[in-house]
């Protein structure tokens, strides 16, 4: 990598990581590390909130899995607004009503410790597994195409994200974001247009699209009430409102941000900005995935996007037949070059044109298929997928000098927000909800504020574990969904049940609360790795399940408990 990508990089980097350390240094008690001393207006809380969301793993990620598959991803968010509406009208007021810290200490007021502690344990696994894919996703692709060590990776870039959260709490998270976000805004627009002027040097931009459209890429909705198929609307609007509900009314990396508002006018505008912004700019990034696509079918493209395993493989005995392969590979792609610029001229017309592409895909399909084939039997303890190397390689390939250090400043800045939020929510649920109630914390202020960053520091190192032993997921993103949908659906129930079943008690709640997420781990790990292979089910709809086996479970068990006391009151 040239110097000056290296400048742009580190500069934009350490100056957001300093900025950040300087305005928050000032932090005396436990209610400005958590809360910000709850001074942040609407915007600086969306902006925080949409950062949380915004990781390395969507930069990253994202658009390859719409290179390979389009635009039908987006349909996994169409739930989210309905959802950030009902945390608007019920979650947050009831939050501020009770001036909380995180949102499980509303539920010991409702249930008592026990559901507090149950419910909180339930969202440090599944957040401390995440915190650990956010450090582990920019890692383990930066490392492999810029040759750093994975390990000092994993750790260079947790220990940056400990500090400046640890030093400024939840203010420096917030402000820093700011600065985060217009890094990856910037970054998205230049891979944006930059794609447009490419494809334009060859076809127009129209005619970019329509391709795109031809080779399927375009399809953003399917309504088959399919509950195999992970992403169609179904799945989308009700397995994503269940999730959404769940990250945004019960997360605290999402409770936190709203939470240090000046009021619940300014928590409710906050997350009600985000709901506007997230779809579009989800889109905008499964896009810069799919003119991905179009600027290869100009442009030479690696037959397998892991660069560093291709050369491993080439130095085994599979080498000559990779040779070939490339060779066939690289026949097909001319000739696939030049139909699409007959077609764009109209010496081809559209059906014997869209037939000719399909078959030229399946045959390119197989071509990866046999390549990665090899790479199981050549190469066993490597992982051959290859989907989230591929829109840094475009970066690495394509990209002019000093760009490469912005789109890459881009990712790194996503990894920081994102894990800088987590790492915030777990040291807070972990003094608040655990160190304190068991009165292992005093509550005096500085006491507090030290407990609170050494339970910062102790999870960002738990992270950087976690990072450190993942192996690479068919798709990151999807990584980070399917942790959270193993747990959400039965910490949103607990909180729908408090919400809505006035006559659930605590250890009615706590047992169907242990039920049911057995259920949905029974679900996701009963026959297979993955809902398809245990029962059919895609993960998306686990959320609704957790959800409705909560509320369902408690108020039969409450149910049954009334019954069993008033039979023994009438024997007495």
């Amino acid at each position: 990598m040239h110097w000056l990508d290296w400048l742009v990089l580190l500069g934009t980097l350490f100056g957001i990581v300093a900025y950040g350390m300087y305005v928050s240094r000032k932090q005396k008690d436990a209610q400005s590390f958590l809360l910000g001393n709850q001074e942040m207006p609407w915007w600086t809380i969306g902006i925080s909130v949409m950062a949380t969301q915004a990781s390395a793993v969507t930069f990253i990620s994202v658009p390859g899995k719409a290179y390979q598959d389009g635009l039908g991803f987006i349909q996994f968010y169409l739930g989210m607004p309905l959802a950030i509406l009902v945390v608007s009208a019920v979650f947050i007021p009831l939050f501020y009503k009770m001036k909380v810290y995180t949102a499980y200490e509303f539920l010991e007021h409702r249930f008592g410790k026990w559901a507090r502690w149950y419910t909180a344990f339930l969202f440090l696994v599944q957040r401390g597994l995440a915190a650990g894919i956010t450090i582990y996703a920019p890692s383990i692709v930066l490392s492999t195409l810029l040759g750093w060590n994975l390990t000092l990776t994993n750790i260079c870039t947790g220990l940056v994200v400990i500090v400046y959260t640890t030093s400024g709490g939840s203010k420096a998270v917030a402000v820093t974001q700011k600065q985060q976000m217009a890094v990856m805004f910037a970054g998205l627009l230049v891979a944006f247009f930059l794609l447009l002027a490419y494809i334009q040097n060859h076809i127009s931009i129209g005619k970019g699209f329509e391709l795109a459209g031809i080779a399927g890429k375009m399809n953003a909705i399917d309504w088959t009430p399919d509950f195999s198929n992970r992403y169609n609307v179904w799945s989308g609007v009700l397995g994503g409102f269940f999730l959404s509900l769940s990250y945004f009314g019960t997360d605290q990396s999402q409770v936190g941000r709203y939470l240090g508002g000046k009021n619940v006018r300014e928590g409710k505008l906050g997350l009600i900005f985000n709901g506007i912004f997230k779809i579009p700019m989800q889109l905008m990034i499964l896009m810069v995935g799919v003119l991905v696509f179009v600027f290869f079918q100009f442009n030479p493209q690696p037959l397998h996007f892991n660069s560093v395993q291709l050369n491993q493989l080439n130095n085994t005995s599979a080498k000559d037949s990779v040779f070939l392969l490339h060779r066939e590979y690289e026949a097909l792609s001319q000739e696939r070059k030049s139909e699409i610029l007959a077609w764009a001229q109209g010496d081809i017309d559209k059906p014997e044109f869209s037939k000719s592409l399909q078959q030229s895909l399946e045959t390119e399909s197989g071509l990866r298929a046999s390549i990665k084939g090899l790479m199981k039997s050549h190469l066993p303890d490597e992982d051959s997928n290859d989907g989230d190397y591929i829109f840094l390689s475009f970066i690495m390939g394509y990209l002019p000098i000093g760009l490469v250090g912005l789109l890459l400043a881009m990712i790194f800045s996503g990894a920081m927000s994102s894990t800088s939020s987590e790492l915030n929510a777990l040291g807070s649920v972990t003094v608040m909800d655990f160190l304190r109630p068991m009165r292992l914390v005093s509550e005096e202020g500085k006491a507090q504020l030290l407990a609170n960053r050494l339970a910062t520091v102790g999870w960002g190192l738990v992270a950087i574990g976690f990072a450190l032993i993942f192996s690479l997921f068919d798709n990151l993103i999807e990584a980070v969904n399917i942790i959270g949908s193993l747990f959400y659906g039965t910490i949103l129930g607990i909180f729908c049940t408090a919400f809505f079943l006035p006559f659930v008690k605590g250890k009615a709640l706590l047992w169907a609360g242990l039920i049911s997420e057995i259920l949905v781990l029974l679900v996701y790990f009963g026959q297979g790795f993955l809902p398809e292979q245990a029962t059919g089910m895609a993960y998306l709809w686990l959320n609704p399940l957790g959800c409705i086996a909560t509320m369902a479970l408690a108020s039969a068990f409450q149910l049954g408990f009334n019954l069993v006391s008033a039979s023994s009151s009438t024997a007495r």
